[in-house]
């Protein structure tokens, strides 16, 4: 419970915290003569008492052994008594009451011994040093004048200080709290710092507070005059990110009266109450030159105490040590003089940022991050993972794994583990086959002593190549493309599109697509004719067609791959309706007795079959000629043209011929959606490279049938023009290059005379492919 020791002519005593843990004591110093005096600040700095606490929060009590109560036998042996009080309660209760007696014995006493100590500056002289040398100071010259003024058989003190000389009993200097006796050998003046009396000088660059005193007695022939001067250190001490450094004067002009005599017989250095015998061993660092003595203590060294602290919110470190200096030197006026400076060191808070060091190996599918670095009094109390809250047992439970893991310069820090796929840690998927997992932790630490709660968040990512691209297989029968594809990661991180419309089911029925699934694959069977079927080369008995689907992201739309299946397919009578416009048949021609194939026509007679062959007729030509008509029937635009053979017949007879030749006609249907968009002149398209979105059908008609009128084909004709003056056009298959924002001349033409018939221009724009739903797109007019 209780330690006590001597070191110099102090009494130390410490308390063990433990034992005072969630307890209330104090401390009662007992007079020989009165009884118990409890122990205050005032009553401590007067008479020669410090209570602090050490470094690691045990409470420390020194005393001096020429303190107000210390019992003194011949200057050698010295005692003295305290009252230990400790209560559960702060109103001190029922306190339990411990004396503890305390002895030292001191011999060795040097002709002037100075005590600088926390809160009080001390100063002992021996009474039987030798005659005053000549070399008066400037305090004892001054000091002379009063001398016939002292009292008769009394101590008095006289000051001198900026503000003039002051002089008072002793009776009075304790009123000011000041502490002045003689003992059998020797007086001593204790002093408060920074009292009226005293001054600030600045020795070496340290700031020395000094009270300039003398102690003047009289009786019959003899007038004693002693010099009580007394001079201790109040600053010197500076810090850097890693020491610190404490600075003391090592020649102090007041207190020595010849400098050209000074010499140093003895540096020492102590750390709680133990003198350091090889400072270098322990990294300690105690220097001296002419005007200096220097200790350098590395932050965080032996002997002192590094404890973590939060302010403002920011973790740091905070590094105390006490310190004990004693300079023991030599001068011509006072022989020998022992200078002890007591002091305390705390350094300032420093800012130790924590930092989260991402251990994780990807291939092993598993978040691994360290938390440091940390002092030992840290605790990890709770964490968070994805904003959700777990205690430590409920981390574990769940399947964290926390440890806690030492470093090599005494620090600890926190082993975070956490798999890759647990439901808390977010995945999203990135680049073309990459999955980024992100782990959002929030650490809650308890710091220091007082427990206070530290919050830290920290945020790891890791991109691994976990997801495979589906590759897709293509075939074809003869009337059929297949394409097979896998299904994993399907409309999870993808999406089929055909052109820019998504793959979707609907989509599937409409264009006549058949789909199957399995377990682990997707097959389309996508018929010849049927819609989204590009057509590289079309002639009159061979089409050599392709089906391509694009592989893009869900989120973001990017195009990751194109999944296309290419065949050759012959084919003796087909329709094939271009987006553009253009519309390209092959006609079988099954009449008995047979026809010549190449006289057939379609309504414009000049349109005659690009190839043909005994049984087949191959025509290509755009909605807009060849006699094309249009109508619209419901959501649909349906454009009609018909083959013909005409018969011959011998010219120059006035009466009706016979001929061998058969009638034949064969209607020709292009259905187009009515909302879809037609494709001009103005802008150049290859329906080798479209996508077709009109169906087509052939209907054989009889002579017999009735004629049916239909409306021609609209001519429709767009241009852009070189200039605001429509004078010159670009040709329709020529590149425009234009800067943003520079106008765009556009002229549209309805080459239509019919009074029934308007022309309405509803939206322009500028795109990438022919494909009116390609993106990007840049609009030129936007509803008319």
């Amino acid at each position: 419970f209780v330690e006590s020791s001597c070191r110099s002519r102090i009494f130390w005593m410490k308390l063990n915290k433990l034992l005072l843990q969630g307890k209330f004591f104090q401390l009662e110093i007992h007079d020989p003569y009165s009884g118990p005096v409890l122990l205050d600040e005032n009553l401590a700095s007067r008479c020669g008492y410090v209570l602090s606490e050490d470094v690691w929060g045990n409470p420390v009590f020194r005393a001096s052994v020429l303190g107000c109560h210390v019992a003194n036998k011949a200057d050698e042996l010295f005692s003295l008594t305290v009252n230990i009080k400790v209560s559960s309660f702060s109103s001190m209760r029922a306190a339990v009451t411990y004396t503890y007696p305390m002895y030292c014995s001191y011999t060795s006493w040097a002709s002037r011994e100075i005590v600088c100590e926390e809160n009080y500056m001390e100063v002992s002289v021996k009474t039987d040093v030798p005659a005053v040398s000549n070399d008066y100071t400037v305090a004892w010259m001054s000091a002379l004048p009063e001398t016939q003024n002292v009292a008769y058989q009394q101590w008095q003190l006289m000051f001198v200080s900026p503000s003039g000389r002051k002089r008072i009993t002793v009776s009075d200097a304790v009123k000011l709290g000041y502490s002045f006796n003689n003992t059998l050998s020797r007086v001593y003046l204790r002093a408060p710092y920074h009292s009226n009396e005293s001054d600030i000088s600045v020795v070496s660059g340290v700031n020395m507070n000094m009270v300039t005193s003398t102690s003047m007695y009289r009786q019959r022939w003899l007038l004693l005059l002693i010099d009580t001067t007394v001079s201790c250190p109040v600053d010197g001490i500076s810090f850097t990110d890693t020491t610190l450094t404490w600075t003391v004067p090592r020649v102090i002009p007041t207190l020595v009266v010849q400098e050209s005599t000074f010499l140093s017989k003895s540096i020492v250095m102590g750390v709680d109450e133990q003198v350091i015998v090889n400072p270098e061993e322990m990294n300690y660092s105690l220097e001296h030159n002419e005007t200096h003595i220097r200790i350098t203590i590395p932050i965080g060294a032996e002997g002192g105490k590094l404890e973590s602290s939060i302010s403002g919110g920011i973790y740091g470190v905070i590094y105390s040590i006490d310190l004990c200096l004693e300079h023991t030197w030599t001068d011509a006026g006072w022989q020998t003089t022992k200078y002890t400076v007591i002091k305390s060191i705390t350094t300032p808070f420093m800012p130790q940022i924590p930092t989260v060091i991402n251990n994780t190996v990807p291939e092993e599918r598993l978040f691994n991050i360290a938390f440091g670095h940390f002092l030992p009094d840290v605790s990890l109390v709770a964490i968070s993972i994805g904003n959700v809250p777990f205690t430590l047992r409920e981390a574990h439970h769940h399947g964290f794994r926390i440890y806690a893991t030492p470093f090599s310069n005494g620090t600890k820090g926190f082993i975070l583990e956490v798999s890759f796929d647990d439901p808390y840690v977010l995945k999203e998927y990135v680049n073309r086959n990459e999955t980024k997992y992100t782990l959002l932790v929030n650490y809650t630490l308890s710091v220091g002593p007082e427990m206070t709660l530290y919050y830290h968040s920290a945020e790891v990512e890791c991109v691994i190549a976990d997801i495979e691209i589906p590759e897709a297989v293509g075939d074809c029968d003869e009337e059929n493309l297949y394409l097979t594809l896998p299904t994993s990661g399907l409309h999870q991180y993808w999406d089929l599109y055909l052109g820019n419309k998504l793959l979707n089911r609907h989509l599937a029925l409409t264009n006549g697509y058949l789909a199957a699934t399995n377990s682990t694959h997707l097959i389309l069977q996508i018929p010849l004719f049927a819609g989204g079927v590009i057509y590289k080369e079309v002639s009159f008995q061979k089409i050599k067609a392709r089906f391509d689907v694009a592989l893009r992201k869900v989120r973001t739309m990017e195009t990751l791959q194109m999944f296309s299946v290419s065949c050759s397919f012959n084919s003796s009578a087909f329709i094939i309706c271009h987006p553009d416009g253009t519309i390209m048949i092959s006609a079988q021609m099954k009449t008995v007795p047979a026809i010549d194939m190449s006289k057939t026509k379609l309504r414009d007679s000049s349109c005659k079959p690009r190839e043909y062959n005994e049984a087949h007729a191959f025509f290509k030509f755009h909605v807009t000629t060849c006699g094309t008509s249009v109508r619209f029937e419901g959501d649909h635009i349906i454009y009609e043209n018909e083959i013909s053979y005409e018969k011959e017949t011998l010219p120059g007879q006035s009466t009706p011929t016979i001929t061998r030749d058969p009638d034949y006609r064969l209607t020709v249907l292009c259905y187009y959606q009515a909302k879809e968009t037609l494709v001009l002149g103005a802008f150049s398209s290859d329906p080798a490279t479209s996508s077709p979105f009109g169906s087509g059908m052939m209907v054989p008609r009889s002579n017999t049938a009735a004629y049916r009128r239909v409306r021609r084909a609209l001519n429709v004709v767009s241009r852009v023009s070189k200039d605001k003056s429509f004078t010159e056009f670009y040709e329709p298959s020529m590149a425009i290059l234009k800067q943003p924002m520079e106008p765009v001349f556009l002229e549209v033409e309805l080459k239509d005379e019919s009074p029934s018939v308007e022309l309405y221009l509803e939206n322009c724009w500028v795109a990438r492919s022919p494909d009116f739903n390609s993106t990007p797109r840049w609009n030129i007019t936007v509803d008319g």
